[in-house]
């Protein structure tokens, strides 16, 4: 309907230019920046809720809370040998004296040392805890600068993520006892409207769930003046749908960071209106896989894995699918990272030699084409992913037949990204294969992802995201490695062997790396996507209208 009122003509309302409407495909299971890891709530919160330090544009470090990046060039950064003589660090941090949450409370070092010291606890179920889990103490000198105590040399050193509110939190935490149960009764799930909770130029007002987001200026905000008095960020789960409002005009852009329109909607959209919006491609960190349920029986087998990535087309798909803008992926680090080890296994389309691989593991045709194991059961596999994403959609339609096609049949169950990310994935309650995408700061650790102590659990209240239930020895030394070690070069050594490792054994089956497509109004300025975890809305009040 959008679409035949423009062709005839019709001229939508020019929208003022004092609020933004940012559509999304998804809403966040909660606010609380350490607890499920989902793109749409980290993509909200850099309005709001800033880190220390992060990764700009041009992956590069850059201070955002912090005065000065800690080196050990400019001795803020020292080796000390700990009572055991083990070697580790010792990370002076000085925060920007004017930065205040959005109730007028100073941040300060109290916060640092406070997030530390739920981040460290492992009942916390914080995802991403790899910086505060290595954080033995914290050291106050005074309200701008502190002295973090590492337990080992950490490479993570000077990625110092978001703080939680002291004065906030604090409080909670005290009368809920203990790490476990603070996460439920956090404010930022209670009240997520709480002004103290923000930080950053914008502060959430409103919080409808699953329905929108409103975010308005922080007050207290010391930099420069936010370019909006209202940013919306409106969920419409279904990406046609999103198009449909997108072209009416009742939203404004449309992120490409996996939450807004899929690759192949923008593509269509800039041929058929070339010049109504900006249309913004950026090479990303953005990984497309397929998690596999090892305690699954049948995709224990290595073979079997194998197989079922060699009976998959991911060329033609990403041809026909997305303009061949998708890159094959060996293993989890995309091309443009530094880290990117070349030379991997690589297991192109080859239907006859998956069938081969799937005889070796026992399973033979039956006489309906189904492969059969020796007790006479078929090759049934469960696919998940998240409803309302028409690529996504197309994608599992297209898998389905070609693992039809060499005798595995495929049923496919998906749900809303909320209970996709917040409950089925987060307690390993898939049975076969789960269709969802990473992405990563630049050269990041990948213990979050594949650390045996990130399998979740009821011990660790579910935290991390080894949703595979991966145990490889060898990637647990390596990882050490790459978290440990500050020379570039033996660091590398681990990376290689880690990416070896995976495209070997395939915990995950690698399918591509895509680009982000970002459709922008024509008057947004300041607007610059990452490519990365780091979002552009961790520079959101550089966006100005012209």
């Amino acid at each position: 309907m959008a679409a035949a009122l423009i062709a005839a003509g019709v001229v939508q309302p020019a929208r003022a230019k004092d609020d933004l409407v940012i559509g999304v495909s998804s809403f966040p299971s909660m606010m609380h920046p350490y607890i499920n890891p989902e793109v749409v709530k980290s993509y909200t919160l850099g309005f709001a809720l800033r880190p220390v330090s992060a990764q700009d544009a041009a992956w590069n470090k850059e201070c955002i809370l912090c005065a000065e990046l800690p080196t050990l060039a400019n001795g803020m950064v020292r080796i000390e040998t700990r009572p055991d003589g083990a070697q580790a660090l010792a990370v002076t941090v000085k925060l920007k004296p004017d930065q205040k949450w959005a109730d007028g409370v100073a941040v300060t070092t109290a916060d640092l040392a406070f997030t530390a010291k739920v981040g460290h606890d492992p009942l916390s179920g914080f995802t991403n805890n790899q910086t505060w889990q290595g954080v033995d103490s914290v050291d106050i000198i005074d309200a701008i600068t502190a002295v973090m105590h590492f337990a080992t040399v950490n490479v993570l050193f000077d990625r110092i993520p978001t703080l939680l509110p002291e004065h906030i939190e604090r409080p909670i935490l005290e009368h809920a006892g203990n790490a476990a149960d603070y996460i439920k009764a956090t404010t930022y799930n209670r009240a997520p409207t709480t002004p103290g909770l923000y930080n950053g130029p914008y502060m959430i007002t409103d919080y409808r769930s699953g329905s929108q987001i409103v975010l308005e200026p922080n007050p207290y905000w010391p930099g420069k003046k936010p370019g909006f008095n209202r940013i919306v960020v409106r969920t419409i789960e279904n990406t046609a749908s999103l198009q449909a409002n997108l072209l009416s005009g009742d939203v404004d852009m449309t992120p490409g960071e996996g939450i807004g329109l899929t690759l192949d909607q923008v593509l269509t959209m800039r041929k058929q209106e070339p010049d109504r919006f900006n249309y913004v491609f950026r090479d990303s960190t953005a990984y497309l896989h397929l998690d596999t349920q090892l305690d699954n029986p049948i995709l224990a087998d290595v073979r079997v894995r194998r197989a079922l990535l060699m009976a998959l087309d991911r060329k033609t798909m990403s041809d026909k699918l997305v303009d061949g803008l998708w890159t094959l992926a060996d293993a989890w680090i995309a091309p443009q990272d530094p880290v990117y080890a070349k030379g991997l296994p690589h297991y192109g389309y080859d239907p006859a030699g998956a069938r081969t691989l799937f005889m070796q593991a026992g399973w033979n045709p039956g006489t309906d084409g189904i492969l059969r194991d020796a007790k006479g059961e078929k090759f049934v596999i469960e696919l998940r992913g998240t409803t309302g994403i028409r690529l996504n959609e197309l994608f599992q339609a297209v898998a389905q037949q070609q693992l039809k096609a060499v005798g595995v049949e495929v049923n496919i169950k998906n749900e809303q990204p909320r209970a996709f990310f917040g409950e089925t994935l987060k307690h390993r309650a898939f049975t076969g294969l789960a269709y969802y995408s990473w992405l990563f700061q630049p050269s990041y650790p990948a213990r979050q992802i594949l650390g045996i102590d990130q399998i979740p659990t009821t011990e660790n209240n579910w935290g991390g995201s080894n949703y595979m239930d991966w145990k490889n020895p060898a990637v647990e030394a390596a990882l050490k490695v790459t978290e440990t070690e500050l020379d570039p070069a033996k660091a590398q050594m681990a990376w290689t062997a880690m990416q070896m490792a995976y495209a070997q054994d395939l915990p995950v089956l690698p399918l591509f790396f895509r680009p982000e497509a970002h459709v922008i109004p024509k008057w947004l300025k300041g607007y610059r996507p990452t490519g990365h975890t780091n979002y552009a809305t961790l520079h959101g009040e550089d966006w100005q209208t012209e």
